[in-house]
């Protein structure tokens, strides 16, 4: 019973700075050795959320891309009906083989240099995608395919880089808030590609969409309805500024902070361009330090990848197709599920930034809490699922109970896992923490692609 008690309520114990000095003077040149944590900035947190926003912008941009890509395809059934999966696929597979790449890679990285790097590559793949919405348009479907999948490769090795370098980067700051941002960047970036979805959808379509969730569009009755080049060179331009504004920004932050201090505690500033020769920290030291952070947060992501997708884009409205408007028509009320899902996950990540609400002293039930979300599976099964009828008929408590819920489950566990990574190693480590615990995020996503296979037949 003792050793449960201790396993459920382990915790660190940690010690105030100025406590050390005046407590054990006799040891203050042992003190002095451990960085002292930089003071906290509104700039700079602001800053780490646009890197947030950067790291997961341009992934949201090919969903909200999807429907032209659709229309783009329409004259080949089987990239028509394959395409999504082949995006998920690749990214997914792509972003973990070049994880456990660059975390190996540790000793000599320079983080802000794959910082620069990623948001060198998003701001070209998306310009080229910008670019090809006006000049390939007679191109055939195989042929834009895969010019597609290239752009999604490379703009997904583009998206290690930003994770592997931003986490073990912010990591050297030693402020769990600047984490906090982060994570609340990326829900960011997963809200408002929904909204402009919705606003294009009723804007363009909203006078054409019929009783049963079809488009009266002569040309193509059943088919994906047509979508304007300007629209998609809009979506792609929009990444493209914003990976951009990111760069400076980040560019920005080097210069204001020059290094932190964790990271260059013995550098000097004529040396800041060439990466220290840093101990290499085995992947094994991490993953016996971070077991239940770790393990919860690729639980997280397993769960959410593996349910959420599959049953967002299947579920419609309970009502009948006589009773209902325009917003309760599959074209939009799909991408209301995924709004209401990512609303629930910012709100989930900003709950972290509450001290009394975190859990990172409580690894082990944050690892519980994270299997515990399987249970949303069952709630899915409740909503109307591909309109053959719901359990529960309420489009209330699909839109609110299940999908906010579950995306608010999501940003807390997966927040409070990596915000509190830091808190269990030592002060030298913290970069290598960073990266470990990107790389558990990125296989929680590649199993969970994985594992949408077998829930979409559950």
């Amino acid at each position: 019973m003792d050793r449960l008690r201790k396993l459920w309520q382990r915790e660190q114990d940690y010690e105030p700075l100025e406590a050390s000095i005046t407590s054990e003077s006799s040891e203050i040149d042992d003190v002095t050795l451990v960085p002292a944590v930089k003071e906290f900035s509104y700039v700079e947190y602001t800053i780490f959320l646009l890197l947030g926003v950067s790291m997961l912008w341009a992934w949201n941009m090919f969903l909200a891309a999807g429907p032209y890509f659709s229309h783009r395809f329409r004259n080949n059934d089987w990239i028509m009906e394959n395409f999504q999966a082949a995006e998920i696929t690749v990214s997914t597979v792509t972003n973990l083989g070049f994880m456990l790449l660059l975390t190996r890679l540790q000793a000599n990285a320079s983080y802000p240099k794959r910082i620069v790097a990623s948001l060198c590559i998003s701001m070209a793949c998306f310009a080229l995608l910008a670019v090809s919405t006006r000049l390939f348009r007679d191109v055939s479907a195989g042929v834009y395919f895969g010019f597609l999948i290239v752009m999604i490769f490379l703009s997904t090795l583009g998206t290690a880089l930003c994770q592997n370098g931003i986490f073990a980067y912010v990591s050297g700051f030693g402020q769990p808030k600047y984490t906090q941002g982060i994570m609340t960047g990326q829900a960011v970036a997963g809200v408002l590609p929904c909204v402009a979805q919705i606003v294009s959808v009723l804007a363009i379509h909203g006078t054409s969409v019929g009783k049963n969730g079809s488009y009266d569009d002569n040309d193509t009755p059943h088919g994906p309805s047509p979508v304007k080049p300007s629209a998609a060179m809009t979506y792609f331009l929009t990444a493209t500024v914003i990976a951009a504004v990111t760069l400076i920004a980040f560019l920005y932050l080097q210069a204001r902070t020059q290094e932190p201090k964790e990271m260059a505690n013995s550098s000097t500033p004529t040396d800041e361009d060439e990466p220290e020769e840093r101990k290499q920290v085995p992947m094994i030291v991490m993953a016996r330090k971070l077991r239940w952070l770790a393990a919860g947060v690729f639980t997280t992501f397993v769960v959410t990848i593996a349910v959420f997708p599959v049953y967002t884009q299947r579920i419609v409205s309970v009502r009948p197709p006589s009773e209902q408007t325009t917003w309760f028509t599959a074209p939009v009320f799909i991408p209301l599920g995924f709004l209401f899902w990512n609303i629930g996950d910012l709100l989930g990540r900003l709950t972290t930034a509450v001290p009394s609400l975190s859990l990172t002293h409580r690894p082990f039930l944050v690892f519980l809490l994270a299997i515990a979300r399987i249970s949303f599976l069952g709630l899915y099964h409740l909503c109307n699922v591909r309109g053959r009828g719901a359990v529960v008929s309420s489009d209330f408590f699909y839109l609110v109970v299940v999908q906010v819920l579950f995306g608010l489950t999501n940003g807390y566990l997966g927040s409070i896992c990596m915000i509190g990574a830091g808190e269990w190693v030592e002060p030298e480590e913290r970069e290598a923490a960073g990266g470990f615990m990107s790389l558990c995020l990125v296989a929680g996503l590649t199993t969970g692609s994985l594992a949408s296979f077998f829930a979409a037949g559950a």
